[in-house]
């Protein structure tokens, strides 16, 4: 697995910006990482990527993004 670079991460920079807040979790046993874009969310759709991140949404719209093997990016 890549590991997340610099650029990568900038350039999602701008998309979190629009929210106003942000909340995460990070479960180590499972060594996962939850980024919460709406407190409650529901989400009804999701998505993995190609490098193992789980987009979630809710309407259409983003509501969180999951990070599997968090440590390890």
């Amino acid at each position: 697995m890549e590991s997340t670079t610099i650029d990568e991460i900038k350039e999602i920079i701008p998309h979190l910006m629009r929210f106003k807040n942000v909340w995460t979790n990070y479960d180590k046993e499972a060594d996962t990482l939850y980024i919460h874009f709406k407190k409650p969310s529901h989400a009804d759709h999701s998505e993995m990527t190609e490098d193992e991140l789980i987009i979630r949404y809710e309407k259409g719209e983003i509501i969180g993004i999951t990070v599997l093997n968090a440590s390890k990016r």
